[in-house]
């Protein structure tokens, strides 16, 4: 990583440095570390169009599951048509 040539000091409110601090460890950011993403992206993208949302409840059972598949190294399914059945099921089919 490249070293810092230059500091930069924010005045935050306690109460919202604490509960963004929070937000961005949900993430596994640090407030360092998203000023740092932030001011990569406008540098990169030459506008201020980031926008990052905390998983809903439906996502992180998607992601849990994943990284479970992952550990035990074997999907939900263990052949495709028994995929597509409950997608087909969950469609209402």
């Amino acid at each position: 990583m490249q070293t810092c040539g230059s500091m930069l000091e924010v005045r935050l409110d306690a109460e919202l440095h604490q509960e963004a601090t929070a937000v961005l460890a949900e993430f596994g950011l640090t407030a360092a570390e998203a000023v740092r993403l932030l001011f990569r992206r406008a540098s990169i993208d030459r506008n201020f169009a980031l926008e990052l949302k905390v998983p809903n409840a439906v996502t992180r059972q998607a992601m849990a599951e994943a990284e479970m598949i992952v550990r035990h190294g074997r999907a939900r399914f263990a052949r495709s048509d028994e995929l597509f059945a409950e997608l087909d099921e969950a469609a209402g089919q």
